[in-house]
């Protein structure tokens, strides 16, 4: 299976997560950060609707694989367990915000990266539902306590040119 790389803001500021771990990656798709933030050393949950990306990490010791369907009006998949970390990336569902920040251990760090408001010049996604509104992430650190490590919002011409807003925050 040909790995895609990591994003280049989760790869910049996952030395942020206390090792060893565990980290959340939600919404994991096909594991590229499953498979990269496993290769630095930490545990890995990986939460998605869809895991047929995931087989191959069957049986791995490091990584806990687990399906949800984040959407579907059931409840958050985690219950009350805590990470070091939380990678979320080109996944935007406002609801889960609360459960997000909750689920974030003291001392723990959530890099989030997503679509924002005028991503709908170069594609998909271009629902407003699925991009954040200017400063819209640093509200969701600032609404749940969180303090801010890194934020950029703007246009970006890799991997292909987008809006992103991209935010390294941490639980005090």
């Amino acid at each position: 299976m040909q790995v895609t790389p990591p994003s280049s803001w989760i790869a910049r500021h996952a030395n942020l997560i206390p090792k060893p771990g565990p980290v959340l990656d939600l919404a994991a798709g096909n594991g590229r950060h499953t498979r990269y933030i496993k290769g630095l050393g930490y545990a890995v949950v990986a939460v998605d609707r869809d895991i047929s990306g995931l087989a191959d990490l069957a049986g791995d010791a490091q990584v806990e694989v687990i399906t949800a369907d984040l959407e579907g009006g059931a409840p958050w998949p985690l219950g009350t367990r805590r990470f070091a970390g939380i990678v979320v990336t080109n996944y935007l569902h406002r609801p889960l915000f609360p459960e997000i920040a909750a689920a974030l251990q003291p001392g723990g760090v959530l890099i989030y990266e997503t679509f924002g408001l005028g991503n709908e010049r170069f594609g998909r996604p271009s629902n407003p539902d699925f991009l954040l509104q200017p400063g819209e992430l640093l509200g969701f650190a600032q609404a749940d306590g969180l303090v801010v490590r890194a934020y950029h919002c703007g246009e970006v011409a890799e991997p292909r040119p987008a809006v992103l807003q991209r935010m390294a925050a941490q639980r005090p």
